[in-house]
């Protein structure tokens, strides 16, 4: 069977349709009339009534898109037909079909509400953050969306359910509001289906069961329907695309909607702001809350040193805060950035960045992880190329990926940086994912990169990762950079 039928690949049912349609094809594509027949027969010889044989029209069904409840016996009845009853091929489907049907299970199961969540335990530092999303919300305008998006942990669920609770409570009285989590970029869970955020918004307004209609479209338009005019708030939680949020905004010009997303995304006509990380003196002060009373924090300093090393994301900083609290024998010295760097991607940042990379395509991930050697604090498009070994053209779609994920930065056009934790974790993946041959054929394109680009300035040794403390015939770094950047590039070409 040919590889493009591997039905493994599929993670969605209308993706295991689309391979079902492929095997028909490669099958000789027989008729709809003929493979009813041949199930006629199989169930026939297996003793089945005749009361349960499929219709012409119902084994038709199986090759429509868009189905959310197929009938799994009769899918794979349609699959032992089409490979003429080879086990082992029927085996590869089935299991396939388990794992789809799992995913669409898992998508199906939302949390949705008619009322926002709790507000967060602490929340600074984000007045004007905060002034401009109210701001953009009470703007008129036909679509009444505006989209915070920004890296993981740097607050943007907070602060959409900080400006959603100021603004409801100036909704007229009854206005309805409604909030979805749609896991856009849960670590260990398939993003929300629109569908079934949908079927359970109706219910919340209302909807009797047995009266929501099937289909995202058809919900779509009595939900609409039923926000038209009511000044409705709508806050979706964690995005991943705007084909997810499409059909769950209100539509109407006296509502409003607040979505948030680790994405640059911008439906039309929705207003777009990103939400940065936290001023140094709002970290300070969040370390020093969170750690509580019970800890000596009088050392403003110390504390900013230990946010700045967190680059201020409010997530990482609650992390220290916490282990602060946890552990008062720790002194603010003991703080360093080595252990902060790590509590931080144990217990969250990791996962959370994980997630984030997950949905790159293999350039991008394989630049990020890259990025981790740049001896620079930022890199200009040629030291990302040059790093990668590809051309600009191809690089500058990488970086642009990256960026609108949120993994990097670029402080001003074409410069760009790795927020600390995003190269901690890409340091970390390197190793993992990269063979030493091309970890090392990268570092000396980029150290050869930065000879000729930046020849009076003293390029620093990056940091030491396990696969650089040998890298030729026993010279440790310090050894090989004796002789400077350009001898040092060339020795690790070599």
């Amino acid at each position: 069977m040919p590889q493009v039928l591997d039905p493994g690949e599929a993670r969605t049912m209308d993706e295991f349709i689309a391979q079902l349609r492929l095997l028909k094809a490669w099958a000789g594509n027989p008729s709809i009339t003929e493979i009813t027949r041949r199930v006629h027969r199989d169930w026939q010889r297996a003793g089945r009534p005749r009361n349960e044989w499929p219709a012409r029209s119902t084994v038709g069904n199986c090759f429509q898109l868009g189905r959310r409840r197929p009938n799994s016996d009769l899918l794979l009845a349609v699959v032992r037909v089409l490979v003429r009853g080879e086990e082992a091929a029927v085996s590869l489907w089935r299991q396939a079909l388990r794992t789809v049907l799992g995913e669409a299970e898992a998508a199906a199961r939302v949390s949705a509400y008619d009322r926002l969540p709790a507000a967060p335990a602490v929340f600074l530092g984000r007045a004007r953050p905060a002034a401009g999303t109210a701001a953009a919300l009470r703007a008129d305008g036909p679509a009444g969306v505006v989209v915070l998006d920004g890296p993981a942990g740097v607050g943007k669920t907070s602060l959409a359910l900080h400006v959603a609770r100021r603004l409801h409570a100036r909704r007229p009285a009854g206005a309805p509001v409604l909030f979805a989590d749609l896991r856009g970029h849960a670590p260990n869970s398939p993003a929300a289906d629109p569908a079934a955020v949908l079927e359970t918004f109706l219910r919340l307004l209302g909807v009797a069961g047995d009266r929501v209609p099937h289909g995202v479209d058809a919900r779509c338009v009595l939900y609409r329907r039923l926000l038209a005019g009511t000044g409705a708030l709508v806050v979706l939680d964690d995005a991943a695309d705007a084909d997810q949020i499409h059909a769950l905004l209100p539509g109407d010009p006296g509502c409003r909607a607040l979505v948030t997303s680790r994405r640059t995304l911008c439906p039309p006509g929705a207003t777009r702001l990103s939400v940065p990380p936290l001023a140094p003196a709002a970290s300070a002060e969040l370390l020093r809350r969170t750690a509580g009373a019970g800890r000596d924090a009088a050392d403003t300093g110390a504390l900013r040193r230990i946010a700045a090393d967190l680059g201020h994301l409010p997530l990482a900083l609650t992390v220290i805060g916490r282990h602060m609290r946890d552990h008062p024998g720790w002194t603010l010295d003991d703080y360093d950035r080595e252990p902060v760097i790590t509590l931080a991607l144990e217990d969250g940042a990791r996962s959370a960045l994980a997630a984030s990379d997950a949905r790159l395509t293999a350039g991008p991930r394989r630049l990020l992880r890259l990025l981790a050697l740049h001896p620079l604090p930022r890199t200009d498009l040629a030291g990302a190329a040059a790093l990668a070994g590809e051309g600009e053209r191809t690089v500058r779609d990488h970086l642009d990926a990256l960026t609108a994920a949120h993994l990097l930065t670029e402080p001003e056009p074409g410069w760009f940086r790795l927020h600390e934790l995003v190269r901690a974790y890409a340091e970390e993946r390197i190793c993992v994912d990269l063979p030493g041959t091309s970890i090392r054929q990268a570092l000396g394109r980029v150290l050869a990169h930065c000879a000729t680009a930046h020849p009076a300035r003293e390029v620093p040794a990056p940091r030491e990762l396990p696969v650089l403390r040998r890298l030729n015939s026993g010279s440790t770094w310090a050894e090989v950079s004796r002789a400077g950047t350009a001898s040092a590039a060339r020795v690790l070409a070599a």
